[in-house]
Formats: structure tokens, sequence, C-alpha cells
């Protein structure tokens, strides 16, 4: 990771944790942004800024780390509420329609996601698109039986579907859940996402797609002026 984008990601997750409120349940994402986010709560959280937090993980890695900075945790089963989730994502379009998954999490995101009361995203200026899908490929997570025909149903669909491997290990990549990864290139990009995440889903073995739709309230966008890194609040078109 280079310098400034570093530098873009530092500065968009503490302006995100500027809107955790003590005694609030919050939904941790996944991913370096939201790292960096969690990392920033738990030092809110040492020095007494804010108090009665309890976070909602959306992925192993993010458990591990919330434990270690002391960030009280409960299970999704566990809480009534939660007051907001803050994610960052892997491409977002000028409606706020998001592509999440990069790092095979996106099931446990989407349900945090949806289960908040505000979802807000946090990404640096390098995630934004004005089509989806047409640098990122979108990540669909299958049972482990059905991944070769639901690679083929995609591929009459018009998606290049290929199986997700895993780098320093053999095979393919295992999720969360146990499931593997199909990631799908559309030619000329997603047009319709909100009409796309319904129809993967609806194909018998997939248990979710990294289409996001209609979720986000809020993205804040790290970036560069002038040499320094900034956070702008993105306007939906």
């Amino acid at each position: 990771m280079s310098d400034l984008q570093d530098q873009m990601k530092q500065a968009v997750a503490a302006a995100a944790t500027e809107q955790i409120q003590s005694g609030m349940v919050v939904g941790l994402g996944s991913g370096s942004t939201a790292a960096l986010m969690i990392q920033a709560l738990g030092a809110k959280l040492k020095s007494g800024e804010l108090r009665d937090i309890v976070g909602v993980t959306t992925s192993f890695q993010g458990e591990v780390l919330a434990a270690e900075l002391g960030i009280p945790l409960q299970s999704l089963n566990a809480v009534d509420r939660i007051d907001l989730a803050i994610d960052g994502a892997d491409e977002v379009d000028p409606s706020f329609q998001l592509i999440k998954g990069g790092g095979a999490c996106h099931v446990q995101e989407k349900l945090v996601a949806v289960r908040a009361q505000r979802f807000v995203v946090v990404v640096d200026s390098t995630k934004l698109v004005e089509t989806l899908n047409l640098g990122f490929l979108l990540p669909v997570e299958v049972m482990p039986s059905a991944w070769r025909q639901v690679q083929g149903q995609l591929r009459e669909m018009g998606g290049d579907a290929q199986l997700r491997m895993a780098v320093k290990k053999a095979g393919p990549v295992v999720t969360d859940q146990g499931n593997l990864v199909l990631d799908v290139k559309f030619a000329g990009g997603i047009s319709d996402p909100v009409n796309l995440e319904k129809e993967i889903n609806n194909l018998p073995g997939v248990l979710e797609n990294g289409l996001f739709v209609n979720i986000t309230d809020q993205v804040l966008v790290g970036e560069i002026k002038d040499g320094v890194a900034g956070v702008r609040d993105l306007v939906k078109r």
C-alpha cells in the first residue's frame, strides 16, 4: 500500500470513528480501512473517551483484532439492535451501490449492514467508480458441492466465473461459513445491480453475493488534496 493511500485510509477511518457514541452497539467491518477504524475505536475506549460500547464483527479477522484491543463483543444473535455499522467497500458507484467481498466476508458483512440503523461506508478515493465490476470482480459465495453448477448458470447470465484460489495454501479459498467463492466478471460491467443481486441469489447453491444495493446511508471518502489527506462526504447521485 502506498503512503498516500495509507494516509487516506487513516483519515477516513478516524472520521468514521467520530460518529460512534458511548452506549452504542457498533457493527465492525472487515478489510484494511475497517481495521484502522477498529484500532481507533479501541484507543478511544482505552482512553475513556468512549464507554459502554458493544461490537458486532463481520469476520474472524475483525473479531481477533477487536478482542486484542479489549473491545467488548457480542454475536449478531445476541444483540437486539445495531446502532451504527462501519465498513469498507471494494467499489462504490454514484448511487451508493457497492461491491464487497474482496476478503470473502460479504455474507456476515451484509447481515450486519442490513441490521444497522445506519450503515456508513469508508473508502479511499481509488474505490470510486462510475460502473461496478469493470475493475473489480463480483464475489459469489456458493456451497462447495454446487460451485460447478453455479458457475455454469452464471455463464448463461453472461458472467465469467472463476473459483477463487487461496494464496500460500493449496486449493480454493474457504469462507468463514465453510463455503467457496466464485469471482465473476460481466462484460461491460454491472448496469443494473439491484436486479442482478436478486437474480444471482435466486440460483440454487448460492448463499450470497457481493452486491450491496440500497443499503448504504453515507459514504466517507479519504482523498489527498494539495498533499494533505482529508475526508469528503460523498454526495449521492
